[in-house]
C-alpha cells in the first residue's frame, strides 16, 4: 500500500509538472514573452510579457524612425546617455549597431527588470550600463510619481507630480528614491561625458536640462521630446539648449494633433 501511495504521488507530480510547463509554453505562445525584430541588418530580441512591451517591440521601426536615423549617425567610440531608457529599445539599438558605450538611465523599478533582461538577450552586458536613478534639475531625495505600474509603462515624473502636458496628476503609485542632476552624475558617479543625449521623461525635460548645464557644453547632440502645448517646457528647453551652444537641426512629429515633437539639437562645427 505504501508503495502504491508513493507511486501515485509520483504520477501526480509528473502530471502537475507537465501541465505547469505546458501552461508556460502556451502562455508564451499566446502573449509572446519574447519578441525578435529585424531593423535593417540588425536583429534585436526583447522580453515582451504584456501588451505595452509587445507594442513597443513590434512598432520599433515605425514609431520613431527619426530617432533611429539620429542614432545611425553616431560614431564608434562615442558615449550615449539614454535618459528615460524604459525597457531599453534605443539603448540596445545604439550599442548593437555601433561600437559605443551606452548608459541607460531609468528609475522605475517596474522597468529595470526588463531593461536588464533585454541587455542580456542581446549580449550587450559590456557596452550598456544601467543607471537606476532619476535625473533631476538638482540632487536629492524625493518621490518618483508613477501613472502606471505595468512593465514598460511610462508617464512617471520625479519630484513633480505632473504629466507630459505639464498638468498636475494624482499618481497611482509613488516611492522615495534618489535623484541627481546630470552635472552631479558626471562629477560624482564618474560616468563619462556624453557625446549624445536622449531625453524622454514625459514632461520634465526642461527641469532635467537645468541640471545638465556643464554637460551640455561638451555634448554634440541632444534628442528631446517636447510638447509645444506645454509652453514652460518649450521655452525653457529652447533657452537652455541654445545657451549651451546647440542649435535646433530637426523637428519630427510624434503626435501632430497634440503638438508633440522630437527635437534634435546639434553643435555646429
Amino acid at each position: 500500500m505504501e508503495f502504491i501511495k508513493k507511486f501515485k504521488s509520483i504520477l501526480l507530480f509528473i502530471r502537475f509538472d507537465f501541465l505547469w510547463k505546458f501552461s508556460d509554453i502556451f502562455k508564451g505562445w499566446l502573449f509572446g514573452k519574447r519578441t525578435t525584430i529585424h531593423h535593417a541588418d540588425t536583429t534585436l530580441i526583447f522580453d515582451t510579457p504584456n501588451r505595452i512591451t509587445k507594442y513597443r517591440a513590434i512598432t520599433f521601426s515605425d514609431k520613431e524612425p527619426h530617432t533611429l536615423q539620429w542614432i545611425d549617425q553616431f560614431c564608434d567610440g562615442e558615449i550615449f546617455w539614454d535618459i528615460g531608457a524604459n525597457i531599453g529599445l534605443y539603448s540596445i539599438y545604439a550599442s548593437k549597431t555601433k561600437k559605443i558605450s551606452t548608459y541607460a538611465i531609468e528609475p522605475s523599478v517596474f522597468n529595470l527588470d526588463l531593461l536588464a533582461k533585454n541587455i542580456i538577450n542581446n549580449n550587450l552586458e559590456d557596452s550598456v550600463s544601467i543607471i537606476p536613478i532619476a535625473i533631476n534639475g538638482s540632487s536629492g531625495a524625493s518621490f518618483l510619481n508613477m501613472s502606471s505600474i505595468e512593465k514598460g509603462g511610462a508617464l512617471s515624473s520625479f519630484d513633480h507630480a505632473i504629466d507630459q502636458y505639464g498638468k498636475d496628476i494624482i499618481p497611482n503609485f509613488k516611492y522615495g528614491t534618489l535623484g541627481v542632476s546630470g552635472n552631479d552624475l558626471l562629477k560624482f558617479f564618474q560616468i563619462p561625458q556624453p557625446d549624445h543625449i536622449k531625453i524622454d521623461v514625459d514632461g520634465i525635460e526642461h527641469i532635467i536640462l537645468m541640471g545638465l548645464g556643464d554637460v551640455l557644453k561638451l555634448t554634440k547632440s541632444v534628442l528631446i521630446e517636447i510638447d509645444e502645448n506645454n509652453l514652460d517646457q518649450l521655452h525653457k528647453s529652447e533657452l537652455l539648449l541654445s545657451q549651451a551652444g546647440l542649435r535646433l537641426s530637426r523637428k519630427d512629429p510624434i503626435n501632430i494633433s497634440n503638438k508633440q515633437f522630437n527635437q534634435i539639437w546639434s553643435r555646429q562645427t
